[in-house]
């Protein structure tokens, strides 16, 4: 396999990879208080970028990287933007993945099993060495990025908390986290914490059409990717819209399933080709489960995520009893999923039973 055939683990199937994107967002108070620090002299050597997956952490960490490669003395002066233009020496070798100054630290690729690794591995950290050995020569501001860093293996960990600790002489680590507690107590003090949000809906158009996949149909978009581009990208590439208004079409007569409906969801996962369309479905379920939980609590949601589901939750989850019951039952499932994909459980026999589960509870919280 070619190094272009390599998937990159940091970058979403169909869209750009984050170093090429031009316009960040929804993400202004995070580009607002970096730029603050900058502009005030007050660079911390780490930064957390924290947030939901899919906000723009990625895009936000290279825009940062890009800022501060072309700019080299900290504290002159305070840009209004992280905008840099792209003809720039040092935006051209960042988008050539060529920069001398610049290291990114991502999950490696196994030889041996054809596959990404599922951790960053210490010998990835430890490469850091030698970058801050080769780019010390010309004296300049070296930035590392770390996507992402709940991937950290715990030597890997270690590792880099031992250059948060005794961080090289102008340099800036961007770690990128999608569940920051997953990080050593330790990493995250010794960092400054950037928090990137969710989208809003015209954020969110506007981010889905710059990486090439406008849709018209937003309010399912809206609904189903919580503001995150990265979830409307995936359920774009993979006929997630579509596979949701199954799902609301099988549990639309709840608390009876529609049998066929429930098969042909099921029979549907089966097979190696299936494999994408398998781990869809249980998001989906997952989805499904959390958007009655939270039906229970606050009502039926105003953005529907398929036609029919706001008068489904709330006939299933007509009150609060409801919504701990829907959260219970989500909670099980997921431990049941993971369970099953780890153990290869048949597809369609998992998919199968999540749904008489969700049967059997609706037995027992819906309204006539």
């Amino acid at each position: 396999m070619s190094d272009d055939d390599i998937p990159q683990p940091d970058q979403i199937a169909g869209a750009p990879h984050p170093r090429e994107t031009r316009t960040l967002y929804g993400q202004a108070k995070a580009e607002a208080d970096f730029l603050d620090a900058f502009g005030a002299g007050r660079l911390h050597s780490g930064w957390l970028i924290t947030g939901p997956r899919g906000v723009g952490k990625a895009t936000l960490a290279w825009k940062i990287a890009t800022f501060l490669l072309s700019n080299p003395d900290v504290g002159m002066f305070a840009k209004p933007s992280l905008a840099v233009d792209p003809a720039h020496p040092d935006a051209r070798l960042i988008q050539a993945g060529a920069h001398p100054r610049l290291s990114l630290i991502r999950r490696p690729w196994d030889d041996k099993t054809k596959k990404l690794k599922n951790d960053i591995t210490v010998d990835a950290v430890r490469s850091l060495k030698t970058f801050f050995q080769m780019s010390a020569a010309d004296g300049g501001r070296r930035v590392v990025i770390v996507d992402a860093a709940d991937e950290l293996n715990r030597n890997a960990a270690n590792a880099i908390l031992k250059e948060l600790e005794e961080p090289p002489a102008n340099c800036t680590i961007l770690l990128i986290a999608h569940q920051p507690s997953r990080l050593l107590p330790t990493i995250r003090s010794r960092c400054r914490e950037l928090r990137c949000t969710r989208l809003g809906a015209q954020d969110l158009q506007s981010a889905l059409a710059q990486a090439g996949h406008p849709s018209d149909q937003s309010e399912s978009l809206a609904a189903l990717a919580g503001g995150s581009a990265g979830d409307a990208i995936r359920l774009l590439n993979h006929d997630g819209l579509a596979l949701y208004a199954e799902l609301i079409k099988t549990f639309d007569k709840l608390p009876r399933i529609d049998r066929p409906s429930a098969l042909r969801l099921a029979d549907g996962c089966v097979g190696r080709a299936a494999d994408v369309r398998f781990g869809m479905t249980l998001d989906l379920i997952d989805l499904f489960l959390s958007r009655a939980a939270r039906a229970g609590l606050m009502g039926a949601p105003a953005a529907q995520g398929a036609p029919g589901e706001a008068r489904l939750l709330g006939r299933i989850a007509p009150n609060d009893r409801a919504a701990r019951q829907w959260a219970q039952l989500q909670q099980d499932l997921t431990e049941r999923s993971r369970h099953g994909r780890a153990v290869n459980l048949d597809p369609a026999a998992l998919i199968l039973d999540m749904i008489f589960k969700i049967e059997e509870t609706a037995q027992g919280t819906a309204v006539a």
